[in-house]
């Protein structure tokens, strides 16, 4: 790559706030650069919680703006965002209407519904690896076509939220592989959608745009967009359009035997594979298959990762505010004497998170949590638990051997609970980066301008670019005691 700099310019669209990046590329290394915040609200009316997707095209045109204005000369666009959700387009070219989301309770109960009335279960997991969540965009089509939909009645094109931010950029229907892999109707071995699950729901290949890979060109910026933001026919390119696989592009890895941590609100634990793992033990244990760039594949499991920290900061009313005297506090408890699976449904959506955690200990016989020290050093102690749990599994499944776990995304960030995390699984923990899905578009973008050749030649840059934290396991017979208790409890 030549010395002269390239600018990029990322769109990174969360469930509760998106932003604009700059990413300027230059000397073998990438710096990011925030433009604009904005919150990405819900609309509730009507029964129904939509996406204001009007609104979400709005700051994108203001972050293009703000570019346009300071004269970044910006190559190209590039939008991720989260998975399932999508817009119905009418013949004419138009939105049917805001899309639903994944929130909406529209879905509750259709996944059992759509096994018994469509495709079972089993036959559904067999086509698509895909884990079950009731809000995946197969139910939701399903719940849609049972309430008599309309926007779905007159759809001519389904586009999944990036793609449909792409296409009011540029007027092209494509839908983006990674993303159309969160849908519950991709066969990740023929890399297409699967006709009997696009039947069962009343639609075909014609409803999706052309499938494409990331880091290809999807067109170029209208000229109504070209107008209202001063810039020029610029290209959009697909890049992972599911933020996770973005995340997981990010990775800084210098060799396949790795696993991921992407860690935030969700922690999501998986390896890249060349193929789509789907066998019984996948099938049991819930594991997902998502598709990944280069034609890889993404598995994983999601685990329930710093929700349950968030949630019990919202109810302590003495917590310290500061993250780092809250966890030092919770650091001078005696470890393991209460331990939680932090993935039981009692800990989904409780109304007090604390008297949950509480009410679990209370009934597996344990030491009852008190006050916010205890409960914190409870909630770490038993991610890394289950971290470890999860680990042994992708170990037992991987077809190469697992020598270090790279953490990304905010938890990346969390000292205390990343040293926890290798000394638990016994393997090297590298922490960084933390923006991983804004960097990991911006590669992708990178790589069909042709300033990157592959996922390696990303991976070394992004590793030039930011500080790796290294933590080495210690403490292995205190942990592996720890989690024979951890076992023990959570085998109920």
């Amino acid at each position: 790559m030549e010395n002269n700099k390239k600018y990029f310019f990322a769109v990174d669209l969360g469930a509760t706030s998106g932003r604009t990046i700059i990413g300027t590329l230059g000397d073998e290394r990438i710096v990011l650069e925030e433009l604009t915040r904005f919150d990405n609200n819900l609309i509730e009316t009507g029964g129904h919680f939509y996406w204001d997707i009007y609104a979400l095209y709005n700051e994108i045109i203001k972050g293009l703006k703000l570019a346009a204005q300071r004269q970044i000369p910006i190559c190209s666009i590039g939008i991720d965002t989260w998975g399932v959700d999508f817009v119905c387009v009418g013949k004419d070219g138009a939105l049917l209407r805001n899309p639903l989301a994944y929130r909406d309770p529209h879905t509750f109960g259709m996944m059992e519904d759509y096994f018994d009335a469509k495709v079972d279960k089993k036959t559904v997991y067999d086509i698509t690896g895909i884990q079950f969540m009731n809000f995946n965009s197969l139910f939701q089509l399903h719940a849609m076509r049972k309430n008599g939909d309309s926007a779905l009645a007159g759809a001519e094109k389904i586009l999944f939220v990036p793609d449909a931010l792409s296409y009011m950029l540029t007027g092209k229907t494509v839908c983006e592989y990674t993303i159309a892999s969160t849908s519950q109707m991709l066969d990740p071995k023929t890399k297409t959608l699967d006709p009997k699950l696009l039947e069962s729901v009343g639609l075909t290949q014609e409803h999706f745009g052309e499938m494409i890979n990331p880091a290809v060109e999807i067109g170029s910026l209208t000229e109504e967009v070209q107008k209202m933001t001063g810039l020029g026919a610029l290209p959009v390119i697909a890049v992972a359009g599911h933020d996770t696989g973005s995340a997981v592009a990010a990775v800084p890895a210098k060799d396949e035997k790795f696993a991921y941590l992407s860690s935030g609100t969700w922690s999501l634990m998986g390896i890249e594979t060349k193929d789509a793992i789907i066998n019984g033990l996948s099938y049991e244990r819930n594991f997902t298959n998502e598709g990944g760039i280069e034609g890889t594949t993404r598995f994983l499991k999601n685990i329930c990762g710093m929700w349950l920290y968030e949630r019990c900061r919202k109810e302590w009313t003495d917590a310290p505010k500061s993250h780092t005297e809250l966890q030092a506090e919770a650091m001078k408890q005696p470890a393991f004497q209460s331990i939680i699976n932090p993935d039981d449904t009692m800990f989904a959506n409780p109304a007090s998170m604390v008297d949950a955690i509480q009410e679990y200990c209370r009934k597996t016989g344990q030491h009852v949590p008190e006050g916010y020290a205890e409960i914190c050093r409870c909630i770490f102690d038993s991610l890394a638990l289950r971290y470890r749990q999860v680990f042994g599994y992708l170990q037992e499944m991987a077809s190469f051997p697992i020598e270090v776990l790279h953490i990304i995304g905010g938890g990346s960030l969390n000292n205390y609970l990343n040293q926890f995390t290798a000394d638990s699984l016994g393997v090297e923990v590298l922490a960084g980066p933390q923006e991983g899905t804004a960097i990991g578009n911006i590669m992708l973008q990178a790589k069909a301008s042709g300033d990157v050749s592959d996922i390696w030649d990303m991976r070394r840059i992004i590793a030039n670019s930011i500080e790796l934290k290294r933590f080495e396991p210690k403490d292995r017979q205190i942990w592996d005691k720890a989690y024979e208790k951890f076992l023990e409890i959570t085998k109920n």
